[in-house]
């Protein structure tokens, strides 16, 4: 028989990819030779580790003082999704910058295939805005289309991964709005450039040859 002391809520003490067992904690005397020991957040852990093992080494000095704290322990279960984070994140970058360069190359074919129509507008009294407006529309769309086309791709990815862990945070649609205003604003700065540039040519260059 045991005299319950007390209850805890559920511990993931395992592998995080598996539910939590029953388990039961005790306090076994004679026996003891791991103690779960927390310390005074408002005391440096030095300082605390220092007073816990002034204290061991009294009641046992023949054995070695040896600590692990608990952050480590859980950190390292986690150690593989750490690894496959700063490899998607720098795939992701590299990706990202792979694809700025191709934006910018397509926005200058474009605006020098359309130079003398830039020039056409400008006579007739567009504005560098409308000009702008012109030049960008096509790759916003484009945006748009991969949006449309990648967020079920990545919806469904996402939740197969999170279904292996019995404990996961769930999809919030709001990350798939800041991915997709997040590479609106990357691609309407990559183009702005070129767009803008082409916008501000003298119009008389443009038209020189026809």
């Amino acid at each position: 028989q045991f005299h319950v002391i007390g209850v805890v809520k559920d511990l993931v003490m395992q592998s995080p990819y598996e539910p939590v067992f029953r388990t039961v904690f005790v306090m076994a005397s004679g026996t003891q030779n791991v103690i779960n020991i927390r310390l005074n957040p408002a005391m440096s852990s030095h300082t605390a580790l220092a007073a816990v093992e002034t204290i061991f080494k009294k009641y046992n000095p023949a054995q070695p003082f040896e600590y692990k704290f608990i952050d480590d322990l859980y950190a390292r279960k986690f150690g593989d999704e750490e690894r496959i984070g700063k490899l998607a994140s720098f795939f992701a970058i590299l990706a990202t910058f792979i694809s700025c360069l191709g934006i910018f190359g397509l926005a200058s074919f474009t605006a020098e295939q359309r130079t003398k129509e830039i020039g056409v507008r400008k006579v007739n009294g567009a504005s560098v805005f409308n000009l702008w407006q012109l030049l960008s529309k096509d790759f916003v769309l484009l945006v748009f289309i991969s949006f449309l086309i990648a967020t079920p791709l990545a919806w469904y990815a996402m939740d197969k991964w999170l279904g292996n862990y019995v404990y996961h945070t769930p999809i919030s649609w709001w990350i798939f709005a800041v991915v997709c205003f997040g590479a609106l604003l990357i691609t309407l700065m990559t183009v702005s450039y070129q767009s803008i540039r082409a916008a501000l040519m003298n119009p008389v260059k443009s038209l020189r040859s026809e």
